[in-house]
């Protein structure tokens, strides 16, 4: 289209105009303009250019470009219809994502319900005329069956069979356990762990704290856990007063709900029944529980013959009997079937008289089921007392008293491998003692920064032992590894832990925290198994700490009689001996060691 063309408004909606077309070397790109000038472009006063570039290897055979006039190839006049329907769109913004879109969801899958259905197994396959109840018949007819020729052919061909299995089975000990004795040295690189599995929360409003844990005897996986508020200025009448049994694997409901009329704060598992639990109340009574009779107690003290403050430890002595400890100062024992009346009682009153009013609040108890007579208490006042169940005077059933917390002792439990000492938790740290040293503890770790609530010994291993704080952290020490400071420590809850406890096959931990929440966690196996000679280096370590403590107990004049003053004095000389004789070795090696350099 030329400019004339323009000028006389001449359009045509498929005019085509190549211009600028020229050849060009075979290694360059050839280029050109075509416009396309539509009808809608030239009431607009648009004008739309096309630009398209070719590589030349990519064209055919050379083109041959010459100059010649403009050529009219198609000529459609407009049609003044289709002007009348043009409709100008207005311009729209739209975004473009240059990716996928996501979304991020959680998912559950359903879980697979179990269920435990008995089987009789009944004797059959006996012919109709025999009853197999008759020893006789049955007598009669195995005889009858054994001279059979098809019984005794069978009887020959699987007894080489059977004799062949035999013969492999006694080849190799498939049981033998190899490398039994030795350590493994994975196991001695180990870096110790912990790794938080499960959480489990409180189902009530108002959150309460956990105040005590049990285990289901046997290694079983379920966890009974006390809810109670001890704080009297937080505590409400329409609180709820529902504790629950967990099992681990399912953290959304828990299995059974302990139904009762208050607050629980402690529970126990039977030892010897997978099913019955004893526990004590806020308000001071003990309830009996049975989790396969539902949700209620089967059997509660009256609450006249019961505590008169919260019971903060209830434990099992024997299948059907149990006894308590409560801040009111009395230790009570009961008969689980007929918990009308505690069958015995212990005032603690350390002057000896039975007076209710100078009695101390048990708030922690504890006892070796080698010796169930004997148990110790840990008391609101700091100090822990031995005690006898049974003595011949009754103002003789304390024993001893131990003191050494500034604060109530929260914890305490005997070693389960050496019932002669116990670990207790009050006030900033943790104390280990002997039960021959009564003035101080053999062993206790440094003051931390916050409060310990909980402690508890490892089941399966006796030199480890576990420790919560009012800063959500819990430690795991280690006094074979290192006793100044913890193995591992790890930060579980921003909000305070209440307690702790191990699972009796070592790996797992429970701790509970102020808010109600459960944290269950798996330690690394360094931790929960029992490295060779563990038990003579602890019980070493033990006996070590104990014999110093009795030295420095002579030299302070509490005991004479068993050192003697020229035992003492050897003693602290010692020490003074070897240092000075260390100087003289290492000052003539350093005078050796000059000479050899002067003589060189």
């Amino acid at each position: 289209m030329t400019s004339q063309h323009l000028q006389s408004g001449q359009i045509t909606s498929s005019n085509l105009i190549i211009s600028n077309l020229s050849t060009t070397p075979f290694n360059r790109s050839p280029s050109c303009k075509i416009y396309i000038p539509p009808y809608q472009a030239f009431l607009s006063g648009m004008e739309i250019v096309h630009e398209y570039a070719k590589v030349r290897s990519d064209f055919g055979r050379q083109c041959l470009f010459s100059d010649r006039h403009v050529e009219m190839l198609v000529d459609i006049p407009p049609n003044p219809k289709l002007a009348s329907q043009f409709v100008l769109k207005t311009t729209r913004d739209l975004g473009v994502q240059g990716c996928y879109e996501m979304s991020e969801h959680e998912v559950n899958t359903d879980r697979f319900e179990y269920e435990n259905q008995g089987i009789n197994h009944v004797e059959g396959g006996w012919p109709k005329d025999i009853n197999s109840l008759e020893m006789e018949q049955t007598i009669r007819f195995k005889k009858k069956v054994e001279k059979d020729e098809i019984y005794m052919n069978s009887v020959l061909v699987l007894g080489e069979l059977i004799a062949q299995c035999v013969g492999q089975n006694n080849a190799v000990d498939i049981y033998q356990e190899y490398f039994k004795n030795e350590q493994l040295l994975d196991e001695l690189q180990e870096v110790p762990s912990i790794e938080i599995v499960n959480k489990y929360r409180d189902r009530s409003k108002v959150k309460r704290s956990i105040t005590c844990f049990s285990w289901q005897p046997g290694g079983g996986s379920k966890l009974a856990a006390a809810y109670s508020c001890l704080d009297s200025r937080k505590f409400t009448a329409d609180m709820s007063a529902d504790s629950y049994i967990w099992d681990i694997e399912s953290p959304n409901y828990p299995q059974a709900i302990l139904q009762a009329t208050s607050q629980l704060v402690c529970l126990t598992y039977n030892p010897r029944d997978l099913n019955t639990l004893v526990s004590g109340c806020r308000n001071g009574q003990i309830m009996l529980w049975d989790a396969r009779a539902g949700h209620q107690a089967t059997g509660v003290s009256p609450l006249e013959e019961s505590h008169t403050d919260p019971v903060y430890k209830a434990m099992w002595l024997e299948s059907d009997e149990a006894f308590s400890a409560s801040t009111d100062g009395q230790i009570l024992w009961w008969d689980v079937r007929h918990l009308s009346k505690p069958i015995e009682r212990l005032i603690l009153d350390i002057k000896r008289k039975d007076d209710l009013d100078n009695a101390l609040g048990a708030i922690s108890l504890d006892y070796s089921a080698t010796s169930p007579n004997t148990f110790i208490v840990g008391t609101e006042q700091g100090s822990v007392l031995s005690c006898k169940r049974a003595a011949e005077i009754p103002t003789e059933r304390i024993i001893c008293t131990y003191d050494g917390h500034h604060g109530p002792v929260y914890a305490l439990q005997k070693n389960p491998f050496f019932p002669q000492n116990f670990l207790t938790v009050g006030d900033w740290g943790a104390r280990i003692w002997s039960d021959e040293i009564k003035e101080t503890a053999i062993m206790w770790t440094k003051h931390q920064n916050a409060n310990l609530t909980d402690a508890c010994w490892s089941p399966v291993r006796p030199s480890v032992f576990v420790t919560v704080n009012m800063d959500g952290w819990l430690d795991i020490w280690d006094i074979l590894f290192k006793q100044n400071d913890p193995t591992i420590s790890f930060k579980v809850r921003e909000e305070p832990l209440c307690t702790v406890q191990v699972h009796e096959a070592g790996s797992k931990v429970a701790c509970g925290s102020q808010l109600g929440v459960i944290s269950l966690m798996k330690i690394s196996s360094g931790l929960c198994i029992e490295q060779n000679n563990e038990q003579d280096l602890l019980s070493e370590i033990l006996e070590r700490e104990a014999k110093r403590e009795k030295v420095l107990k002579a030299q302070r004049g509490g005991d004479e009689s068993e050192t003697d003053d020229q035992t003492l004095k050897e003693l602290v000389l010692k020490p003074e001996y070897d240092f000075y004789n260390l100087l003289d070795s290492e000052q003539r090696r350093k005078q050796w060691e000059t000479r050899q350099r002067h003589y060189k």
